[in-house]
């Protein structure tokens, strides 16, 4: 049944390529694509049977795909007015389930509840290829959003459904080598956000030793296109250097090392934003690894600082932190990176500021200010070491003054560590760590909460 309905789809969708294209490329006296779109939604709401409304969905979607960016703006204006819940029908609903107060009478309040662009969006996604193309429709709606705030009620009906429909039960983990198809591959390099990969022989370095591993989540509606991914090296002792790992050189044999380190972890899909996929994906990998490779010990991530050069001279600035007149100059000029006394002498303040960043600096919601740290302490990870310098990229320099720090995944505690995260915003860390926090926080009087 499923392959006889496999084909069906992909011969509507044969016919109805080729019989839209004269319409698609309009024609003197042809309404605009905005007008035709809006005709062919308010055509898809309509009841009918489902081959029609697959190739009504499909010509819809292709109809959106051509719009310019102002329409699009339009477009999702009209979803978030023509197509709301009905206030009428709210009000009525209501009514019914507060003289009855019965199952029946509050399945009918959801149903009224339930904006009509919910529905339409369900529509869309009936034909070979929509969910992809919903995908790539969100990530154009969230560019909106800066300034059509408007529009927030529609990207939540995109977040409630993306919920179900990426539900971690769809989710599919896959193991990434030099083996797997080019074009993977290719969607690959094109999405690391983390480590940018040069080239291809840059890719082979990371994929193709023993050492190395990656894996991903598809989801069978998407086909070749990854939702995220995770690089591994496995290595003898816990990690403290980036250019080490994606430099490559001598390997580890499998079986000799105790720890797997998480380097980069890339988001692949803008229009997934807020649908949470990187917990799932560590929390299983490290499952796969341990039953893989059982000699393994430490599982670690080697993650990058985002936001820690931005806090440190925004906190200068104010005067809200006083660095010793040569670690100032130190940090400005960049001379450490060719000089080891000075990296020597630099150490322990950078090491203290670090520490008070990551502990202390909050946003006003309590959470920590720096990005990565949120994520992985919410998944449950510690606060293990911090490694300066740990990335003499331009990059690492840039956004961290090339501070890495290691986040500990203890498969006994990862519960317990999210538990106290997720309920008082405890950075769970070692007390080495705790101890340099103290020492930063002297240094710098206030302005550790921030709205960023």
């Amino acid at each position: 049944m499923n392959v006889n309905m496999n084909f069906l789809q992909d011969l509507l969708s044969s016919i109805g390529r080729r019989t839209r294209g004269q319409h698609l490329s309009g024609g003197e006296g042809a309404p605009s694509s905005l007008a035709r779109l809006t005709s062919v939604c308010e055509t898809l709401m309509q009841p009918g049977g489902e081959a029609s409304q697959i190739l009504i969905a499909q010509e819809a979607l292709e109809r959106y795909a051509s719009l310019g960016d102002s329409d699009r703006v339009a477009f999702f204006q009209l979803l978030g007015e023509r197509y709301a819940a009905e206030p009428d029908a709210i009000h009525q609903a209501y009514a019914a389930y507060r003289d009855n107060g019965d199952n029946a009478s509050l399945q009918q309040l959801f149903a009224a509840c339930e904006p009509r662009r919910q529905h339409l969006l369900r529509r869309l996604n009936l034909c070979p290829g929509g969910t992809y193309e919903l995908v790539k429709m969100r990530a154009d709606l969230l560019r909106c959003l800066k300034t059509n705030p408007e529009l927030a009620p529609l990207d939540a009906d995109f977040d409630h459904l993306f919920a179900s429909w990426f539900n971690r039960g769809f989710l599919v983990l896959e193991s990434i080598d030099w083996n797997t198809p080019a074009a993977v591959l290719e969607k690959i390099i094109h999405y690391e956000a983390v480590h940018a990969i040069g080239d291809w022989s840059d890719l082979r370095r990371r994929l193709d030793p023993e050492d190395r591993h990656c894996y991903a989540f598809f989801h069978p509606a998407t086909g070749d296109e990854p939702l995220i991914f995770v690089e591994v090296a496995l290595c003898r002792g816990i990690p403290n250097n980036i250019q080490t790992i994606l430099e490559g050189g001598d390997e580890v044999r499998p079986e000799e090392a105790d720890t797997a380190a998480f380097y980069s972890i890339s988001n692949c899909q803008a229009g997934l934003r807020g649908i949470s996929f990187g917990n799932f994906l560590i929390k299983q990998v490290v499952q796969e690894l341990k039953r893989e490779l059982p000699n393994l010990e430490n599982f670690v991530t080697l993650s990058p600082v985002p936001g820690f050069a931005r806090w440190l001279a925004d906190a200068r600035d104010s005067g809200a932190c006083q660095l010793a007149d040569e670690t100032a100059k130190g940090i400005d000029e960049g001379r450490w990176l060719e000089d080891a006394k000075l990296r020597d002498k630099l150490t322990p303040e950078i090491r203290a500021l670090a520490a008070h960043y990551l502990i202390d600096a909050k946003r006003d919601n309590g959470l920590p200010l720096d990005p990565v740290a949120r994520f992985h302490l919410g998944n449950g990870a510690s606060l293990h070491r911090l490694n300066w310098p740990g990335d003499s990229s331009e990059n690492g320099r840039r956004q961290s003054h090339g501070l890495m720090v290691n986040y500990l995944y203890e498969l006994d505690r990862i519960e317990q560590n999210h538990e106290a995260f997720s309920r008082e915003g405890t950075v769970v860390c070692t007390s080495e760590i705790r101890r340099e926090a103290k020492q930063g926080r002297s240094r710098c009087r206030h302005g550790s909460r921030t709205d960023a």
